[in-house]
């Protein structure tokens, strides 16, 4: 039975590498998999996804104002679809998934943040919280121990940055994973 899957973590939760991994064991069994990626994604390069891990493979790109169901239709046959940084689409794109499920019967694995670097939702993951059948977060801890849920964004002398564009592409240069209690102390140590 197809499902709509949302699978998210914190940066550093190893979604990527989950991605390919999932992937490869589609593969494995010979089925054919569709792998995509927004195209405001271009840190390894427009087409690829690459894990912290050194894994990585080519995806076909989605931008913006794409039909998804249209561009799955042109793509040719697919198994499955598996996408990462599935945050970065659109509302619409994730109810065009939502369809492939329903009408293709394809299951659909979505790989993401949940939010943003002040704990707001991205549009694509809200969406993907309404709509996927499964949701499942793909853990990792902050530098206490406690699970971490914040996307902390740091500017280059470490510190918790609070302002800026819902939108910055970066790795663990740009961005730690925290706990909500070690980022709001972050936060007001730093205001003092």
């Amino acid at each position: 039975m197809a499902k709509l899957y949302f699978k998210y973590g914190a940066m550093g939760s190893s979604k990527s590498a989950q991605a390919l991994i999932t992937k490869f064991n589609y593969e494995e069994k010979g089925m054919s998999v569709w792998l995509i990626k927004p195209s405001i994604d271009t840190r390894d390069g427009a087409d690829i996804i690459r894990s912290r891990i050194g894994l990585e493979a080519h995806a076909h790109v989605i931008l913006p104002e794409d039909n998804i169901v249209e561009k799955y239709k042109a793509a040719g046959k697919y198994d499955v679809i598996i996408a990462d940084e599935s945050q970065f689409f659109t509302s619409g794109q994730i109810d065009q998934l939502r369809q492939l499920v329903d009408e293709q019967s394809l299951p659909v694995l979505c790989f993401g943040l949940r939010t943003d670097f002040l704990t707001h939702f991205f549009p694509g993951a809200m969406r993907l919280m309404e709509l996927a059948d499964s949701i499942t977060e793909i853990k990792t801890v902050c530098s206490c121990g406690r699970k971490a849920t914040v996307n902390a964004r740091i500017d280059g002398e470490g510190n918790v940055v609070t302002e800026g564009s819902q939108v910055l592409l970066g790795g663990n240069d740009s961005y730690i994973a925290m706990c909500h209690k070690c980022w709001k102390e972050k936060i007001r140590s730093q205001a003092e």
